[in-house]
């Protein structure tokens, strides 16, 4: 009796997880005799109770070893498929493979340490009707050619919008027409990044919107990524980036960004006057810039700048500083009294009591609402 309402109430569960697969079998056996084969037997009868019994599961992170797509029930429980995560070092082909043959209607596919071109990632992104969002993450030791996997992805460019890789491809079919965020992350080598710069010569992004940047990419590379759109990036983000030549990138962002609204990134004071001349709808900005005790007027000249050439849309203020003046951050919140600001926060400050005082006065007055050089006024 006990053992049918488990059954019963298992179709009302959402489909569990690695991790409370691994609480439920250390509850159950002796965690001081832990036997792996035994281990894997009870996890194995407890994926088959919820595979036979839940239906239309509509997210998966299927990061075990447990053939799950090949259980009895499988078609019907995973058929409605929405978010797939997958570690493909942990799935056997055969299970791969059949799960790409009974999900068709993925919107979100995610795969970790993906080392190479597996046929089965390729007949499961071909097998998809709606793959909107797809995020794939190299196993960087392991790194080999994606060439069928980029092809792959290319043949979904109608419907993908969404794509992050932290592996670069050289192949020139990965253009996606209506891609509308990129994410590119990681850390690459000199024959990886040549042949990455080869593939942005014919690359094309005509829809893109956002764009995240952390890793080493060159900014040359960029720069020649954002005169391939079309002018619609509303959103960039750039960490870590290889800074050569960065006056190259502020050139394409403010040359054919036209329409951004928020932007972090690495910069000195003197790149940022053509950034906010040009970049009209700009909202909010994330400065990052590397201060040495050589130019300790940098701080000043920031602020000076974002007085004086803010557009009224700038709303929210993140910058990093070693010093600046109160008389110049007395001046900069003066220029804001027309168009308040939301926040304005610095980054690896040195608060003087004076510039809390400013600080706290015009949060009274209303001219900011919150910053962290002075969070309690």
């Amino acid at each position: 009796m006990v053992c049918d309402l488990y059954v019963r109430y298992t179709s009302f569960c959402k489909f569990p997880e690695a991790d409370a697969i691994k609480r439920i079998t250390e509850m159950v056996l002796d965690f001081n005799n832990y036997d792996n084969k035994k281990k894997n037997l009870l996890e194995q009868e407890i994926y088959k109770l919820f595979v036979s019994q839940c239906n239309n599961v509509k997210e998966l992170n299927w990061t075990n070893s447990q053939p799950l797509s090949l259980f009895p029930g499988a078609s019907t429980c995973f058929s409605q498929l929405h978010s797939l995560f997958i570690d493909p070092n942990c799935v056997n082909s055969n299970a791969l493979y059949q799960i790409s043959k009974i999900c068709r209607y993925l919107n979100t596919l995610i795969i970790y340490n993906c080392s190479q071109d597996l046929p089965e990632l390729v007949s499961l992104i071909d097998s998809q009707r709606n793959l909107k969002n797809v995020k794939i993450y190299s196993d960087n030791d392991l790194r080999r050619n994606y060439k069928k996997l980029s092809e792959a992805l290319a043949r979904k460019s109608n419907t993908i919008k969404h794509l992050h890789l932290n592996l670069l491809t050289e192949s020139p079919s990965l253009s996606l027409d209506n891609l509308t965020v990129l994410t590119i992350s990681g850390w690459y080598t000199d024959d990886e990044i040549r042949g990455f710069q080869h593939y942005l010569s014919v690359l094309k992004f005509p829809e893109l919107q956002s764009l995240y940047v952390t890793g080493s990419i060159y900014t040359y590379d960029l720069a020649t990524l954002i005169r391939k759109t079309n002018g619609n990036i509303s959103r960039a983000f750039f960490n870590g980036i290889n800074k050569e030549d960065i006056v190259i990138l502020i050139h394409a962002i403010a040359n054919n960004c036209r329409k951004i609204e928020i932007l972090h990134m690495n910069l000195n004071p003197r790149h940022l006057i053509l950034l906010l001349s040009n970049c009209k709808n700009l909202v909010e900005i994330n400065l990052s810039h590397d201060y040495t005790d050589d130019d300790p007027s940098s701080g000043d000249d920031l602020l000076n700048i974002l007085a004086d050439y803010s557009p009224k849309s700038l709303t929210n203020i993140n910058i990093s500083s070693n010093k600046f003046s109160a008389r110049v951050l007395d001046r900069f919140f003066e220029s804001f009294r027309k168009k308040s600001l939301n926040y304005f926060h610095i980054k690896n400050a040195y608060y003087l009591n004076e510039c809390k005082d400013i600080v706290r006065k015009f949060i009274n007055e209303g001219i900011v609402k919150y910053s962290n050089i002075c969070p309690y006024p």
